[in-house]
């Protein structure tokens, strides 16, 4: 683990914005959309104050507000407005469904959520706007900045030349933003991280990864994901990179000519878009990258070798997170990256592994450090913190004398199979060798005779069993990680955020199997 300061953390949101204007020039453009209206760190502040004092007419200092929007110049302004009058963006998960959305409401106590009337058309999500008005008032942002006067305007001149005069008094410790968990094996959790969390965790990234401030991050991540959020928003706008917002990573064809365009350095991406990237760009269109930097999900071999091939050298840095570490916990770097790793520990945290029975050469980690949130939302509106400050990542992991990160699976997915623990990410990654360019993901049932089966769930129309017995054979892996059942789909289903959604593959799998019976 490497010396961190975590003192150098000790801002709130809105001062580390104003900070990076003050150290990098309140004229440098450093935030941009698909509308390619560049902002400066000056016009982001006004436009912060304007907007927020908006916002602040019809919410509460310490309100939860809900945030529903792309990743945009107007989801990223809102995002600091909220900030600058010390209200606490709640961001919703628009992908996750009526239910769990209103879930997520009712557990954060959200009585207002932000929305915008063209993303609610372009995105069909009226049905969305419909329930949530059930629970909540809904606001559209075109209604509040048409509501902006001269004297609304005044006041964000004045505020945006003494911006520390006029924004609200936070403390570091004071909830920074309320995210809630991918829910791909369960229900999602909201979680709380503190402006010091998401602080520190952009100075533990800037500390272990060199950034270019003339690079241009290019995030079409959704911000109510904290990959998107952290890694695509904060990281560059508090380190002095321009962060261009992109609203949709499934717009395939329209990303990569933008990421030529715009001269992007760093792509934020996961293994299933960025592949998807790489087989439509033209010959030229992801050249100019410095690095693509992946998370969510493994990278392939043959996304490694594709974007190789393509476009020559460019280091793709796995790395690895949770919502509950603001995300980052590890990841690669250009001059050091190990395939097949998720990359080194982020400077100062801390990690232990503890025993996981049948699973040898690793454990289940667990993670400390100034980036670990506050705690988990409970039903009474509090919340509860990590036990001794520990996250427990319920990943079983092997960890190098160095610190560098191998994933050997998730607690949850491990099967027992006569007596033995076998990891499903490994057969996933068997099914992944033998059929490069398709999804895979496995599943365990119940099984009378040897406790557990496994069942892969694959989009490859020909797929079947004998050509992974063969390949598990030449590479030593066991008769028992080889699934024997196998289910064809049209697509494997995935998550707003690019994982694998595991609750609706189980629902496939039972739904088969119960019309096999």
């Amino acid at each position: 683990m490497s010396a961190f300061d975590s003192a150098q953390a000790q801002s709130s949101v809105f001062d580390a914005l104003v900070a990076a204007s003050r150290r990098h020039g309140a004229k440098k453009p450093i935030l941009e959309d698909q509308e390619r209206n560049p902002l400066s760190y000056t016009d982001l502040i006004r436009a912060a104050f304007a907007l927020g004092r908006k916002i602040a007419a019809f919410t509460k200092k310490g309100e939860r507000v809900g945030v529903m929007l792309p990743s945009s110049s107007g989801g990223v302004v809102t995002f600091f407005a909220l900030h600058a009058f010390g209200r606490v963006p709640t961001m919703l998960n628009f992908t996750s469904g009526i239910r769990n959305l209103k879930a997520a409401c009712e557990l954060a106590g959200v009585r207002t959520v932000l929305t915008s009337h063209r993303f609610i058309e372009q995105g069909k999500l009226h049905d969305l706007t419909d329930a949530l008005e059930t629970l909540t008032k809904v606001v559209y942002l075109e209604d509040v900045r048409g509501s902006v006067g001269l004297g609304d305007k005044l006041f964000a001149a004045a505020a945006g030349a003494m911006p520390s005069r006029f924004r609200a008094a936070t403390r570091p410790s004071d909830p920074g933003v309320i995210l809630f968990t991918s829910g791909s094996f369960g229900a999602p959790r909201g979680v709380v991280l503190t402006q010091a969390n998401l602080v520190a965790n952009c100075r533990q990234i800037t500390q272990h990864l060199h950034l270019d401030p003339n690079w241009v991050f290019f995030n079409p991540l959704p911000i109510f994901h904290c990959f998107g959020l952290t890694g695509g928003v904060l990281l560059p706008i508090l380190s002095g990179l321009k962060a261009f917002q992109y609203p949709s990573p499934l717009h395939v064809k329209q990303i990569p000519p933008l990421v030529k365009d715009t001269k992007a350095a760093v792509l934020f991406a996961t293994d299933t878009f960025l592949n998807q990237y790489a087989r439509s760009a033209e010959p030229g269109e992801l050249s100019g990258l410095a690095f693509v930097v992946c998370g969510a999900e493994k990278v392939r071999e043959e996304t490694h070798n594709l974007i190789a091939d393509k476009f020559g050298p460019i280091p793709i840095l796995e790395g690895y997170g949770a919502t509950e570490a603001s995300p980052v916990i590890a990841v690669n770097k250009p001059t050091d990256n190990r395939r097949g790793t998720v990359g080194g520990l982020l400077p100062g945290v801390e990690a232990r592994l503890e025993p996981v029975e049948g699973i040898p050469g690793g454990g289940k980690l667990l993670v400390r450090g100034p980036n670990i949130m506050a705690g988990y939302l409970n039903a009474a509106g509090g919340i509860d913190p990590p036990d001794g400050g520990w996250h427990d990542t319920g990943d079983v992991v092997s960890l190098s004398d160095d610190d560098w990160i191998k994933i050997l699976g998730r607690v949850k997915r491990f099967a027992k199979i006569g007596g033995e623990m076998v990891s499903l990410t490994a057969a996933e990654d068997l099914a992944s060798a033998v059929w490069p360019d398709c999804r895979h993901a496995v599943v365990s049932l119940p099984d009378p005779k040897k406790g557990e089966r496994l069942i892969l769930v694959t989009d490859r129309r020909d797929a079947d069993t004998g050509p992974l017995v063969e390949y598990a054979r030449t590479i030593g892996a066991p008769d028992l990680a080889v699934p024997r059942k196998i289910i064809r789909v049209q697509e494997i289903p995935v998550l707003g955020t690019g994982k694998t959604d595991y609750v609706a593959l189980q629902r496939i799998v039972d739904t088969e199997m119960q019309r096999a019976a």
